[in-house]
């Protein structure tokens, strides 16, 4: 966090007059009406991947409304094992959201997502025909690894469509259907319970079944409604697919081949930003996912029925909808291979917030869970600390570069040239977003 003045490089008054200015006349001349074309795209793109997230959201979070309909005492399950139960998920999900992002990159998102979208949803239904204690360890392993693929994947593809201004909305959109899976999963189960002995299964086995098939049978149509990138689609006429080409190219390094750098890896790993946007979603997660896990057994434990807690999940989760659509996360990373590195560390890192909240509400601090809270009250003091610490960072950095630009006019803009764009947030003409 260095208060020096940052060298920006050297400046090359021919920069302007470079490949950017072709592409900028491209949407300057453009017969394409950009509000149109948006409200397009959203409609095509934004309920599609919103529907799969919803999904992933209520198959990874009904295991808290499980609970209290007889999971644990069924599957002769002590409070331990069964946040031993919801660690593993979070294991699988770490260490294959990369290499399911690789597979993305290697394949299509018309293939890739609904797979996904399959592969977890039939692992879910399994979940509800699981005997006994190491069956379920299985089943949330194998749950975390099939659905660690989407949210990251999904980030990358709107990456692909959106310029980096509407992409923050865009995704908190996206990110909502998470908090909206809350307060449908609480009236889902509430409904699902009442199918305890049919058919010879408890209610909590119909839960994971029900909500399982009804995932396949969107994957299946997903193979439909999925698009992939402008290049590929059909319902994008020749000239719209150039305007988003030359949009993204004007805005940020999507359409840019770069080729990995270690030294650029090494760069991400240097830059205190990416290290506190990691923090960041760090000191959420944790209590994101508690609240997610454990907000079911936590209202029962106040003294309400089964039927009540599932209901009364249900409030919390509809304004965190609202919140998440007004306040979005942002993407001040710029240079592929550093975003990708960065990525990598706020995934990892974040993460590991989720794998210490499922250790957290032990049977033993019930019911009024102490330690649970008291972690979940101070990773959100320390989140206002570091949100706060890294608008602080890009207001002054954005200031910097005003000031350096103040100083030499005639520097190019970040798209102008390969070197350009490797350098990414560090250009003096790219302003983080506050």
């Amino acid at each position: 966090m260095a208060s020096e003045k940052k060298d920006f490089g050297p400046e090359r008054p021919e920069a302007s007059t470079l490949s950017s200015d072709s592409e900028l006349g491209v949407i300057a001349g453009s017969s394409v009406n950009e509000t149109s074309l948006l409200r397009k795209l959203d409609l095509r793109l934004l309920p599609a991947v919103s529907i799969l997230y919803l999904l992933s959201f209520l198959d990874r979070s009904n295991v808290a409304n499980a609970r209290i309909e007889g999971l644990t005492t069924d599957l002769n399950m002590t409070g331990n094992q069964y946040l031993t139960g919801l660690t593993l998920y979070f294991i699988g999900y770490v260490l294959f959201e990369i290499p399911c992002n690789i597979i993305l990159k290697r394949t299509t998102p018309k293939f890739w997502l609904p797979t996904l979208t399959l592969a977890w949803g039939v692992v879910a239904t399994l979940m509800g025909v699981t005997q006994n204690l190491a069956g379920f360890f299985v089943v949330r392993f194998f749950l975390g690894v099939t659905e660690s693929g989407l949210f990251p994947g999904v980030v990358f593809y709107l990456s692909m469509w959106y310029k980096r201004a509407e992409r923050q909305y865009r995704i908190s959109l996206f990110f909502s259907a998470a908090s909206l899976a809350g307060a449908f999963g609480g009236i889902l189960a509430w409904g699902i319970a009442h199918m305890r002995n049919v058919g010879g299964y408890a209610g909590w086995r119909w839960i994971f079944i029900l909500e399982g098939l009804l995932t396949i049978l969107i994957a299946a149509m997903a193979y439909f409604f999925i698009s992939n990138y402008a290049s590929d689609v059909g319902w994008l006429s020749d000239n719209e697919r150039s305007y988003i080409n030359a949009r993204l190219k004007a805005d940020s390094d999507a359409t840019h081949d770069e080729k990995f750098a270690w030294s650029e890896a090494w760069v991400a790993c240097k830059d205190v930003k990416c290290w506190l946007y990691g923090l960041g979603f760090h000191t959420m997660s944790l209590p994101l996912y508690t609240l997610s896990l454990f907000l079911p057994t936590i209202i029962k434990d106040m003294g309400y029925t089964s039927a009540q807690s599932q209901l009364l999940t249900i409030p919390p989760y509809a304004l965190a909808t609202i919140f998440t659509v007004v306040w979005a996360p942002t993407n001040n990373v710029s240079g592929q291979t550093k975003r990708a590195t960065a990525n990598a560390m706020q995934i990892s890192i974040g993460n590991l917030g989720a794998v210490l909240g499922t250790q957290l509400y032990r049977s033993i601090t019930s019911p009024r869970y102490i330690l649970g809270h008291c972690f979940a009250l101070g990773y959100l003091a320390a989140n206002i600390v570091v949100t706060g610490t890294l608008w602080w960072i890009l207001v002054k950095e954005n200031k910097e570069k005003e000031e350096y630009l103040a100083q030499h006019p005639e520097t190019g803009g970040f798209h102008d040239t390969d070197e350009d764009l490797r350098k990414g947030d560090r250009h003096p003409r790219w302003k983080f977003n506050t």
